[in-house]
């Protein structure tokens, strides 16, 4: 693995908008995102090269220019291919749905979809490819598709012998917290390829690394860092402008909330898709809701607390389409001391509890918890104990990746 040296980062008197439960940060670093030191200091090995790029709508430097739009324009690189992930090169294509192969309006390059007959660059998108470079923004958890695109397409480029590249990104609800448990090798499917736990606390490029070194990928990877970029930042200290990252992550609280609430799509409740907070929310049309929210409250959870609500939801919503239901609405109070993966669980668990009548787990469940146990312990009152299993399991992988990571 190559790394490109970058320089130390500049302090400099900002204000970036505060998430919930934190203080509004006085200053804040100057963020210069992996393509913005690909493209000033371009690996002298690549220059020249005809490039693939994977990316989106979030490839973009500090100015919202696109990075495909920026390599077609440098000097350096000749970009001959486009190669777009789940939700599409726009960001638009909701989840599940197959992502189109076509051309960009723009470049007038062609754009192979990763999201469709195949999820990994084939033999033929790449024939005329040097060099394979990965642009996207992830959110920071396990049961998310970009991550195992940038896999796949780092053993395409194994197998093809090519470069991969990786231009970094910031982890958006930060580096130092690890929740969860390590997903089991039998659960693994697309929301979750190799063993790490929900929340990891890495970026793209640090996992790539962990990829590649660890599950024996073997790519000629190098990656391109963040600069200024520290483990203790949230996305909103960094000063780059929010995209969505796909279309229900709307907002960096729903990306807080991620790596627990994804796990309501495994229940027959809403995770609040088709309303105006998906995965900050959580209803059924059967649910009491103020009688779950006061016995949750009761508990003080770190860093949340829940509200009663009823909330519409849209007439295209896989669950409950046109109805309004009695929701659990979470509210972030202390972002730092939250943990939303072992909050989900005791919800879904309180929730389960009053209803158990009603209640019902769905066909995605193990394969986005990463394991069978979460149904076991809930059905079987040992919730507490794998959560100490988990907390445990979190431990030891922060130890274990340690040698992948870029940043303090």
């Amino acid at each position: 693995m190559k790394l490109l040296l970058v320089l130390p980062a500049l302090l400099v008197l900002a204000c970036a908008p505060a998430g919930p439960g934190a203080p509004e940060p006085a200053r804040t670093a100057v963020i210069r995102p992996g393509v913005e030191q690909f493209l000033e200091r371009p690996p002298a090995a690549l220059i020249g090269k005809r490039v693939g790029l994977v990316t989106n709508h979030t490839g973009v430097d500090r100015q919202g220019r696109s990075t495909a739009d920026l390599l077609a324009a440098s000097p350096h690189f000749k970009l001959v291919a486009l190669f777009g992930p789940e939700h599409g090169i726009r960001g638009v294509v909701e989840a599940g749905g197959a992502v189109p192969s076509g051309r960009d309006e723009k470049t007038g390059l062609p754009v192979h979809s990763l999201y469709g007959a195949t999820r990994e660059p084939s033999e033929e998108m790449l024939r005329d490819v040097d060099v394979l470079v990965f642009d996207i923004q992830d959110v920071g958890a396990r049961p998310y598709t970009y991550v195992s695109t940038m896999a796949l397409s780092m053993q395409a480029a194994k197998k093809k012998g090519i470069p991969f590249v990786v231009l970094d990104r910031p982890n958006p609800i930060g580096g130092e917290v690890v929740e969860g448990g390590l997903l089991e090798p039998r659960h693994a499917s697309f929301v979750g390829m190799y063993p790490i736990p929900a929340r990891h606390g890495m970026t793209p490029g640090e996992l790539a690394q962990l990829f590649n070194r660890e599950f024996h990928i073997g790519a000629d990877l190098t990656v391109v860092p963040v600069e200024g970029w520290r483990r203790s930042m949230w996305f909103d200290a960094t000063g780059l402008p929010w995209l969505n990252p796909s279309p229900n992550i709307r907002r960096l609280e729903a990306a807080i909330h991620y790596p627990g609430t994804v796990f309501f799509e495994g229940t027959n409740l809403s995770e609040g898709r088709g309303t105006d907070l998906p995965f900050e929310q959580t209803g059924a049309p059967w649910l009491d809701a103020p009688a779950v929210a006061a016995e949750l409250n009761r508990m003080r959870l770190p860093g949340v607390r829940f509200e009663a609500v009823r909330f519409p939801i849209q007439s295209t919503a896989g669950k409950f389409p046109g109805q309004t239901v009695p929701g659990l609405r979470f509210i972030l109070t202390d972002r730092a001391s939250y943990r939303p993966v072992r909050t989900a669980l005791i919800v879904i668990d309180a929730i389960r509890r009053r209803h158990p009548q009603q209640f019902r787990w769905s066909g995605t469940m193990d394969r986005l918890a990463g394991t069978a146990r979460v149904r076991s312990a809930i059905e079987g009152g040992t919730l507490p104990a794998l959560l100490a299993d988990w907390d445990r399991e979190a431990e030891i992988f922060r130890g274990s990746r340690a040698s992948s990571l870029l940043y303090n």
